[in-house]
């Protein structure tokens, strides 16, 4: 009851945000008059959706398609608000009856506006120039319409100086861990040490502090302890546990450690050898989870970015479950390499070597296994700019056995 009570609550607040959205549209534009407001479905279902979706009628000539943000979010949200407005806007469209659904506005925080702006210049040129961008004032009291980019703007500010993630030395005692089992286990480093992963699931980590280094285990999510002769048996029953479930082998495939971070393990896997993807792809240097842009700064990291043979970079996102952002985060993060690339600051800090860049921009691999691709997938990928060159991956179903490719196809 308690939680029935709550879910009621929270779907009253965003439906009363969503009215005030409405109430500000109209006052935005003379003659138009609100003709349907609601909320986005909710994941799961049962529960009030996140977005605001509101149709104006002006002057009775035309519809406007409102969508506005009614819940809390962060900027790394700017993704999945752009896709479901996207798709909306596009399947109202084709269900309207005359007056037809030919402009979209959408409504959005100042802290959101820069980064929701960026991702509409990725967008083809008929689809931006029915698109009106609003910044929404702390008090929800106003609506003030924000210039979006266009894409050759985004290259005019030169980014923040890209750099070489270290080439370190594995320590001691990661390499004794990963002796245990050196085709499953990787390490991750930072500045702070080194993360271990068995099939790209984070169980360890070795900090070295004044000259000793310590060894601290446990599954995300768990508390982590330090390796001493009291957790020894503690730390050999994990071992055993991730040998026995996390493996393609595993009879029980409804464990935890089975299902626990699918990408991370496919990401792993493709570590190891990315040719299986594409042979055209050089093995060394590759970079898992390589952020162009400083810690902190709210942008999530790339999966893989890696080199083809003839100089073209390669920006790789993976899924392995239906995610309608796979293609505004493929685009996004091609942006923020191209920026780099355009800069030569790749070229510069030699982040592949003496390897020649070439003079193009990058490929935008979207990857996953072949009935996990998103049903609006192919609707998302038509409103990216043709400038951006996007392959579809469809791997195979029981790719932790091993990765094969099943189709690739140029999305546009």
């Amino acid at each position: 009851a308690a939680i029935a009570a709550a879910t009621a609550a929270t779907s009253d607040t965003r439906r009363e945000r969503c009215y005030r959205l409405a109430r500000l549209a109209c006052a935005a534009l003379h003659g138009t008059k609100v003709e349907r407001a609601g909320l986005s479905a909710g994941v799961p279902r049962s529960q009030p959706g996140r977005y605001a979706r509101i149709l104006l009628r002006h002057l009775n000539r035309e519809r406007i398609a409102v969508a506005g943000e009614v819940a809390e979010s962060d900027r790394s949200d700017v993704d999945a608000y752009l896709s479901a407005a996207l798709i909306w806007f596009t399947r109202a469209g084709e269900s309207s009856r005359p007056p037809y659904i030919q402009k979209l506005w959408l409504i959005t925080a100042k802290t959101r506006v820069e980064s929701l702006g960026q991702r509409l210049a990725l967008l083809r040129d008929e689809l931006r120039r029915v698109i009106t961008l609003y910044q929404i004032d702390d008090e929800w009291q106003q609506l003030t319409p924000v210039h979006v980019p266009r894409l050759e703007e985004l290259w005019a500010e030169p980014p923040q100086r890209l750099r070489r993630p270290a080439q370190a030395v594995m320590s001691e005692s990661a390499a004794l861990i990963v002796s245990h089992a050196p085709e499953a286990i990787d390490v991750v480093r930072s500045r702070h040490g080194e993360t271990l992963r068995f099939h790209g699931l984070s169980f360890a980590r070795v900090r070295r502090v004044m000259n000793t280094e310590s060894i601290w285990f446990g599954i995300e999510g768990a508390s982590r302890r330090l390796l001493d002769e009291s957790t020894h048996e503690e730390w050999s029953k994990l071992l055993r546990d991730l040998q026995e479930h996390r493996s393609a082998e595993a009879v029980e495939q409804h464990h935890a450690l089975y299902r626990a971070s699918p990408e991370a393990w496919l990401e792993s896997v493709l570590r190891r050898d990315v040719t299986r993807l594409d042979p055209g792809l050089r093995l060394a240097p590759l970079y898992a989870q390589f952020r162009p842009s400083p810690v902190g700064g709210g942008a999530r990291p790339i999966d893989l970015l890696a080199l083809r043979r003839d100089g073209r970079l390669v920006v790789i996102e993976l899924k392995v479950s239906e995610d309608r952002e796979h293609v505004l985060q493929g685009a996004d993060y091609w942006r923020r390499v191209e920026i780099h690339r355009r800069h030569a600051y790749i070229q510069r800090t030699h982040l592949f070597g003496d390897a020649v860049i070439s003079d193009e921009p990058p490929l935008v691999y979207l990857v996953a296994p072949l009935l996990r691709f998103h049903r609006s997938f192919n609707l998302l990928t038509r409103a990216i700019t043709p400038e951006i060159e996007i392959y579809r991956f469809d791997l195979n179903e029981d790719w932790r056995v091993d990765v094969r490719v099943m189709r690739c196809d140029l999305t546009q």
